[in-house]
């Protein structure tokens, strides 16, 4: 529940900031009768989101054997990529974000209602379309052996998390208070780097037992005598963070090989430049 509810959270409150944005600038340039055709088109993006996670999930719940263990491998590996992506633009994107969403809002509403709800729309779909790819692997990552209990956590977490988005998202547009956002994307930056870094392992484990990529040294170490990683706190690391009690040689090495790289990165894109370094570059 814990990997949905922060990939839910951090989604929708993106998605919330974004429709926050696109109806502050219709009310801006006094066109307040687009507003329906946002919340249209808002709607429209999440009706599409769901339908998208039902039908990714849906199918994978259907296939069987080496089918199933590539559609998940295939899965976790396109969801970490999304996510990492998603990690950088995000914190390269976000200070830019109101600036064009408004230039995109003045020149929608020159072309009607059509043209602005397009704009709400393709904005949310995609923070929609994303959360539904991350959630189908959150899914799968839990393992298919329990599967209600496994969905009715993955739910449990998606509504909590698109929840506390909603509340976050109305309160810093309807009161004076002011989140830290970049510091928000900070800390949720990390911790869906090592969710990302599981989804990775995951993938690549799902490809050890299919036979595409060798496992090298099947089982590195075996501490499932220690921590099981069926036990309650075993699936909870596994989901969240890709534990695995015997992991093979590329599982572990891709692994925190991922962590090392991606960190490298948002570390350099993350770094505030000092003083010292601002007044060398002048």
């Amino acid at each position: 529940m814990l990997p949905t509810y922060l990939l839910s959270l951090r989604e929708g409150l993106e998605a919330a900031l974004i429709i926050g944005i696109v109806l502050g600038a219709v009310s801006k340039i006094r066109r307040k009768d687009l507003a329906p055709a946002v919340w249209f088109g808002t709607l429209s993006a999440v009706i599409v989101s769901i339908l998208t996670a039902i039908m990714l999930t849906s199918f994978g719940m259907s296939l069987e054997e080496k089918a199933e263990q590539i559609f998940e491998g295939v899965t976790m590996l396109l969801a970490a990529g999304i996510l990492t992506w998603m990690i950088f633009w995000m914190g390269k994107q976000a200070r830019f974000l109101k600036t064009e969403l408004e230039d995109g809002v003045n020149k929608a509403a020159s072309s009607g209602k059509r043209a602005v709800f397009g704009l709400a729309f393709m904005a949310v779909v995609r923070e929609g379309v994303e959360l539904a790819i991350f959630i189908t692997a959150a899914f799968f990552a839990g393992g298919q052996e329990q599967v209600t209990t496994n969905l009715i956590q993955t739910l449990a977490g998606t509504i909590l998390g698109l929840g506390t988005a909603v509340l976050l998202g109305y309160t810093i547009f309807a009161s004076t208070l002011r989140l830290d956002l970049h510091r928000f994307f900070q800390v949720t930056g990390v911790l869906l780097i090592l969710f990302a870094a599981g989804l990775v392992a995951h993938g690549i484990h799902e490809f050890n037992e299919v036979g595409w990529i060798p496992g090298v040294v099947e089982h590195v170490w075996d501490v499932n005598m220690i921590l099981d990683e069926n036990s309650v706190a075993g699936q909870l690391l596994k989901t969240l963070f890709g534990y695995n009690g015997n992991p093979s040689l590329t599982e572990m090495i891709t692994y925190f090989v991922y962590i090392a790289v991606v960190t490298v990165f948002w570390r350099r894109d993350n770094t505030v430049p000092t003083k010292a370094t601002a007044e060398s570059r002048a």
